[in-house]
């Protein structure tokens, strides 16, 4: 009786290696594929090791952002040499990069003085651009910046929320 106890534990583990092997493949033919592009295999090798293709698409960052991001990785253990790190973030800018939706001229307009008043004096375009937040998402992050200090003028926060929502919204 006490031996079928001690087997069970690792009985379990076989299980689970076992449904991981068979469900992984079906698990990888579902995610999307990375495009076909100079920079693809480096990405593939480097970062598809840790990430799913489609964590890597919706990040949606700027070079700058790309090239910080993929720093981060190398500190966190990634292994990219010198001769991939550009070619990587250069691949990754280009094909995952920020999409701005239109908004109106006068909108836009009362939307980008706000956010230059408001935001650019205390934060970079680019660490904005990486937020890709919901207009509810932005609401709640302006309303957190403002119990942090920020000035927002109540009659320009929805010019504000709109601008941050149209152009730094989720990537479509």
């Amino acid at each position: 009786m006490r031996s079928v106890a001690r087997r069970r534990p690792a009985l379990r583990a076989a299980l689970a290696l076992a449904a991981a092997a068979i469900t992984a493949p079906a698990l990888s033919a579902q995610a999307p594929a990375l495009p076909d592009a100079p920079g693809r295999e480096i990405a593939a090798a480097r970062c598809l090791s840790c990430h799913e293709a489609d964590l890597i698409a919706q990040q949606r960052l700027t070079a700058a952002g790309w090239g910080r991001s993929v720093d981060k990785m190398v500190r966190w253990g990634a292994r990219v040499d010198a001769a991939e790190r550009e070619p990587l973030v250069a691949y990754l800018a280009r094909h995952f990069a920020p999409q701005r939706a239109a908004a109106t001229p006068a909108a836009d307009e009362a939307g980008a003085a706000a956010f230059k008043a408001s935001c650019l004096n205390c934060h970079a375009t680019d660490l904005v651009e990486q937020q890709r937040l919901t207009r509810a998402g932005w609401s709640r992050s302006v309303d957190k910046m403002v119990r942090w200090g920020a000035t927002v003028p109540a009659d320009r926060r929805d010019a504000l929320l709109d601008y941050l929502a149209a152009r730094y919204g989720p990537a479509r």
